[in-house]
């Protein structure tokens, strides 16, 4: 490893020191401003939207998939 290698190694790790305070008081804070319900909300509606697309299927798969695992092993 060069000097100027080493030397922006360092540079960075002081970097990383200055500002992970700083980007954890931001992360805190945004956590502590976040409306929880709202998201519920957002989330919920974004679900059965998706299931209202999406019906269930018939088959998880699991039958196909032991179908070709014996085809394999033959």
């Amino acid at each position: 490893m060069t000097e100027l290698e080493k030397s922006q190694i360092r540079a960075w790790v002081r970097n990383w020191q200055e500002l992970s305070p700083v980007l954890e008081r931001e992360r805190l804070e945004s956590i502590r401003r976040a409306d929880t319900g709202a998201s519920m909300e957002a989330f919920d509606l974004l679900y059965k939207s998706a299931r209202a697309m999406m019906p269930p299927r018939t088959s998880s798969g699991l039958v196909e998939q032991q179908r070709l695992f014996k085809l394999a092993r033959q």
